[in-house]
């Protein structure tokens, strides 16, 4: 499967709409996954060096690797993803190896970058230094760019023995974005049980707690920084 919608010529309709929900479901569940995290539009001139992995509270499972599923009408979609946010929370990467299995059988690996990006070159892939693989882009948003391909075995096979992947877009000033990713704790996510929707729900409550008060402590900095300059006056 190339991951495009198929022609409709030589399906039954309730196979094509079967595949059309499939196909939307995967587009969508890596943008449901940001935008639940809080993820926003990055601005231009953020550098990698201000991102940093979310940790969850104590006990929740932490921002990095982990695996969701749930059931859509007659298949099972699972999510194999990682999150890399801003200091601000907004989004930097979004990974993820979907798999759908049952009436409809698919797997894409999909990579949400910001905005802004040259569409031609598309985001790179390269594990360890290796050969780089091209995903090319399937929808630009307001927030963010999505691209993707088809996850094949020996590109899971590849991630699982990696020590970290970079994926690299392209801004509109043609310089290049490379994002390092660890792949600490992938083999574990992929090859484990998925994640509890109360276990997601207490990670993405300590994101935020977290998020809030870096605010305010960024907000009290400056507030403090101006009092100074004004008694210095």
């Amino acid at each position: 499967m190339d991951g495009t919608l198929p022609r409709p010529n030589g399906f039954q309709e309730t196979d094509f709409v079967m595949k059309l929900k499939a196909t939307q479901m995967m587009r969508t569940s890596m943008s449901v996954l940001a935008l639940s995290l809080g993820a926003g539009a990055l601005p231009v001139a953020a550098f990698a060096q201000d991102a940093a992995p979310a940790q969850g509270a104590p006990g929740a499972p932490p921002l990095g690797w982990f695996k969701t599923c749930t059931k859509q009408d007659d298949s099972d979609l699972c999510v194999v993803q990682n999150v890399i946010l801003a200091q601000n929370g907004q989004l930097i990467t979004a990974v993820g190896l979907i798999t759908v299995e049952g009436k409809v059988n698919r797997k894409i690996l999909q990579v949400s970058v910001p905005t802004a990006r040259l569409v031609p070159p598309g985001v790179m892939m390269q594990i360890d230094g290796g050969k780089g693989q091209k995903l090319d882009y399937t929808v630009c948003l307001p927030d963010k760019c999505t691209a993707e391909v088809p996850l094949t075995d020996p590109m899971i096979a590849s991630l699982k023995k990696g020590t970290d992947v970079i994926f690299t877009s392209i801004n509109f000033r043609r310089a290049p974005n490379p994002i390092k990713v660890s792949l600490s704790g992938f083999t574990g996510a992929f090859d484990g049980p998925a994640i509890s929707q109360s276990q997601l729900a207490e990670s993405q409550r300590s994101l935020q707690e977290g998020m809030q008060k870096k605010a305010e402590e960024a907000r009290k900095k400056l507030e403090d920084a101006q009092s100074a300059a004004k008694q210095g006056q």
